[in-house]
């Protein structure tokens, strides 16, 4: 069952009061990545290819067509005995952007980042809701002690 998501706020620290959603909670847009460097992907380990962050002109970012790699403002923690899922905004898709993101164990601490597609050009300020992170119960065996535990908190 997906939690509330007044519960998903109170897991996600101080927010604005036009981020919770009656099912989840808007992620804001922090900064915005270009990979400027192969990665790799082996069996046992990976590697993540070099970044640049895109400089902003006028307070805001204006995005070509292509793959972005974009992270959150906030802080998101994934209690024990869920899971998290993260969704584009309608915006987004209505602009003909797509949100790639991946599945948030249980356990997870960290300002997350995902994949940002552009099919056409874009603005995006900083501060902009551009996903919506909900939690559903889930059962697991342990928790997350990967190496992206706590990226970003710097």
């Amino acid at each position: 069952m997906f939690r509330s998501g007044q519960f998903v706020a109170d897991h996600l620290g101080e927010l604005r009061s036009d981020q919770p959603q009656p099912n989840g909670v808007d992620l804001t847009l922090d900064t915005v990545f270009e990979q400027t460097a192969p990665g790799r992907i082996e069996r046992d380990g990976k590697t993540v290819g070099e970044r640049r962050e895109i400089e902003t002109a006028n307070g805001e970012y204006h995005l070509s067509p292509g793959g972005y790699i974009v992270q959150y403002g906030e802080v998101i923690r994934i209690p024990e005995g869920h899971v998290g899922f993260l969704y584009p905004r309608s915006s987004l898709l209505r602009n003909s952007c797509m949100l790639n993101t991946a599945v948030w164990d249980a356990g997870y601490e960290g300002r997350g980042e995902g994949l940002l597609q552009v099919h056409h050009e874009i603005t995006l300020e900083p501060g902009a809701r551009i996903a919506q992170i909900v939690l559903a119960e889930a059962g697991h065996d342990g928790a997350y002690d990967g190496s992206y535990q706590g990226e970003n908190l710097e």
